[in-house]
């Protein structure tokens, strides 16, 4: 009988694990931290707002972790060696690497200049292009294999109305990376994949799920095209993440994960 038949659930361990999470700070980035830190994981996180980081690296440490923090963004060759450097230093290689940094800016086509459409593409595409590549030159030679987990979204596949011509882009250009490496790196048994989320609650989102005219009209008119009826929760975000952290994810790759309550299925 197969050992992991006697404990399915040992599939998704991931106690002693280095992990990388950048943007931890973020949205997703936070809950990314706590999910892996309170699943045994060793972290380095990264953010640009240091006290928000700290504060996040904090709430990790409560939940046992060992934490470094690491106040840069990978916007830059220099900034993304560094953070691998410092898994690598600290806890002796990189197996997750959770790249959670992004950033959007809404505006109609005819009234983005180009410096805020590049700023999207850069903080969205380059950065996880950057960090990949720095962390992959430590993960191929130390021959361990790992786990990457890219930050999509279902505007990765949909348009929008409202002025997301840069963030559409680069979230399909997120994908594009994710299917490219997953191929690239199988030799390497190092699993690329992505999660893309809808709307979650989160501080950016939190006006969503208040209970007042506009509020209640914006949620009902998004509800109308999710199957699940009800706007997404950290916690449903959770279990994808630890999946594709995880040996449970070991024959996925190039993978993007639809965490939206079946709102891309329509």
């Amino acid at each position: 009988m197969e050992e992991w038949l006697r404990n399915p659930a040992s599939l998704f361990d991931i106690k002693g694990k280095s992990a990388i999470v950048t943007g931890a700070s973020g949205a997703f980035g936070a809950l990314a931290a706590k999910v892996l830190a309170g699943a045994g994981a060793r972290l380095v996180l990264t953010a640009g707002n240091l006290s928000a980081l700290e504060e996040v690296a904090g709430e990790c440490r409560a939940l046992g972790a060992q934490v470094i923090a690491v106040n840069r963004r990978p916007s830059t060759e220099a900034d993304c060696a560094a953070i691998a450097q410092a898994a690598v230093d600290g806890f002796g290689g990189i197996d997750i690497l959770v790249v959670a940094s992004g950033m959007n800016k809404v505006a109609p086509i005819v009234d983005t200049p180009l410096d805020q459409f590049e700023s999207i593409m850069d903080a969205n595409v380059t950065d996880s292009w950057l960090m990949s590549r720095a962390a992959g030159r430590h993960m191929i030679p130390a021959g361990r294999g790992g786990k990457v987990v890219l930050m999509s979204s279902a505007r990765g596949k949909l348009g929008h109305p409202a002025g997301y011509t840069a963030y559409c882009a680069s979230k399909s250009a997120v994908d594009g990376i994710t299917r490219a490496l997953g191929c690239e790196w199988g030799k390497y048994n190092i699993q690329v994949n992505a999660i893309a989320p809808t709307v979650f609650r989160s501080a950016l989102t939190a006006w969503m799920f208040e209970d007042n005219e506009k509020s209640t009209a914006a949620r009902n008119g998004f509800l109308s095209r999710v199957p699940l009826g009800r706007l997404g929760e950290p916690s449903d975000l959770a279990g994808p993440l630890l999946f594709l952290v995880s040996a449970a994810s070991a024959f996925y790759t190039g993978h993007i994960l639809d965490a939206d309550g079946g709102y891309s299925a329509g």
